[in-house]
């Protein structure tokens, strides 16, 4: 089992200027691409070559659940296969705990691969002829480990995904849901520090998906495990991400928060994905609130001790609840005993619209939970 060290900062995967070309003239589209802004579709016609994912960096810390969305030719599912090299990059490097992937041979990329990755993709593909628990332990067997260990290992798996109880029934036996919370159990069991996941709730129903959600990352959380979360629903990213890459044709055209992608999206094509997306849970009164200081000095008739107080990071269904219930006309933000902000209810509809207060404060970093 992994025993290394927690360290929030630490810098689990890096991509840095990674690219995948399929076809024969990879280096003349990856030029034309890079080096004169040819389009996707033009480097299909002149040079026969499909641009995947283009010059992508991006690094995932530890314990972080990192959402990559997109629509379907984005590129996604291509970039999460070269953070464990089941395809090669064409240029570029995929570091992993700082090692090069592109460097490692057969029996150290397997290494890395059964030490440090689990990946779990939409098909969950379990053993038809085995039992709930033998598929939970196939990692560990393929290990080498015995199998009283292994079978600890799984039956303790079972229990986190709450699925104890049928460990000796048969994957035909499971529901679409239960499918998918086997193939967690059995990434889990070999205790790898890096889940990577391949829109793996996309084919079920959507109360068992949103329960799916949130039962993903309160383990993958209360575990301390860092994952790459593949999807091309927005909500689910919003859901599960403490920061979201957004991909359109292989690049990544922005990577934030999502209070960050709904306040401040990088171009037209961000703003139509986010247009629809309710603020209420999102948005934030450090994103909203104007500054202390300037508002009492706009407003001295106002005693500002006496109006309720809320937290940098409430949200805006919380915040028009107390100013409702309250009566008052603003409401104070403190942080630390101290006040930092306050938040009206022009604020307030300027949230709901998605946008930031005049001031465009922000005293706190953002941070997005389910």
């Amino acid at each position: 089992m992994n025993s290394s060290v927690a360290c929030a900062d630490e810098v689990l995967v890096s991509c840095r200027g990674v690219w995948k070309v399929f076809g024969k003239h990879v280096d003349e589209a990856i030029e034309a691409s890079r080096d004169r802004g040819v389009s996707k579709k033009q480097i299909l016609h002149d040079h026969g070559c499909v641009i995947g994912v283009s010059d992508v960096s991006l690094e995932v810390k530890r314990g972080e659940i990192f959402c990559i969305m997109g629509l379907s030719g984005s590129g996604k599912s291509t970039l999460i296969r070269l953070l464990n090299k089941l395809i090669v990059p064409s240029a570029g490097q995929v570091l992993v705990k700082g090692q090069d992937l592109a460097t490692l041979d057969g029996a150290a990329l397997r290494k890395v691969r059964s030490q440090h990755i689990g990946m779990v993709f939409q098909s969950v593909a379990l053993l038809p002829h085995r039992s709930v628990l033998e598929n939970v332990a196939f990692g560990l067997e393929v290990q080498g480990v015995s199998k009283h260990e292994r079978h600890a290992a799984a039956q303790q798996s079972l229990e986190k995904v709450g699925l104890s109880d049928w460990a000796t029934r048969f994957p035909g036996e499971l529901s679409g849901g239960m499918q998918q919370r086997v193939g967690l159990a059995r990434v889990l069991t070999c205790d790898p520090e890096i889940i990577l996941m391949d829109e793996p709730f996309s084919a079920l129903d959507p109360l068992i998906r949103r329960q799916l959600q949130d039962e993903f990352r309160g383990l993958t959380k209360s575990l301390g495990k860092s994952a790459v979360f593949i999807t091309h629903d927005l909500e689910e990213a919003i859901r599960l991400g403490d920061r979201i890459a957004i991909m359109k044709d292989g690049v990544i055209i922005q990577v934030g928060s999502a209070e960050d992608i709904v306040l401040k999206p990088a171009d037209a094509y961000v703003a139509d994905f986010v247009a629809g997306i309710s603020r209420l849970h999102l948005v934030r009164a450090h994103s909203v609130m104007s500054q202390h200081a300037q508002w009492a000095a706009r407003h001295p008739h106002i005693d500002l001790a006496a109006l309720p107080v809320a937290g940098p990071q409430a949200d805006l269904d919380e915040l028009i609840n107390l100013l409702i219930q309250s009566g008052a006309e603003a409401l104070l933000i403190v942080e630390g005993g101290q006040p930092v902000g306050v938040v009206t209810p022009t604020d307030l509809l300027r949230g709901v619209q998605g946008s930031e207060s005049e001031e465009g404060a922000a005293v706190v970093a953002p941070e997005v939970q389910a």
